[in-house]
């Protein structure tokens, strides 16, 4: 019968975690290639600056839904009161009987971001096509 000797080397207990990290890194790469689909903003449109004046026209500017908030969070409609809770069903009376659904926003500076945004999708609810955003005019930056 032979004799067999045993190792010199004692036996290791590790795990051998080369296989894990192989996972991580391929779940990883899948991720990082969903991930910019699966990104949900508001669409928005850049105006264009151009050189010519244009001149507004004064039927237009009645036609015009402009909805101003202001610092204390009230709400007005072509400077009409309204109640908050008011605000989707009078828009919707407002817009029915329009072929431009175009809203205007004009809020103080002073508000905060998550107040704006639900008139946003207050006037987007209630029927409104395009919402453009109202500013001060701004000065020029120093560059």
């Amino acid at each position: 019968m032979k004799h067999t000797e045993r190792s010199s080397h004692p036996v290791k207990s590790e795990i051998n975690v080369t296989p894990m990290i192989d996972v991580l890194l391929v779940l990883l790469i899948i991720f990082m290639v969903i991930s910019p689909s699966l990104s949900v903003g508001l669409d928005s449109q850049i105006p264009q600056s151009s050189s010519e004046v244009i001149r507004p026209n004064p039927e237009r500017i009645d036609e015009s839904i402009v909805i101003s908030m202001k610092g204390d969070l009230s709400i007005q409609i072509n400077q009409e009161p309204i109640p908050v809770h008011e605000l989707q069903d009078r828009l919707h009376e407002i817009l029915k009987s329009r072929t431009d659904r175009s809203v205007f926003l004009q809020a103080d500076s002073d508000l905060p971001f998550e107040a704006v945004a639900v008139t946003i999708d207050g006037a987007r609810s209630a029927g409104a096509d395009r919402i453009g955003l109202l500013t001060d005019k701004l000065a020029p930056a120093n560059l």
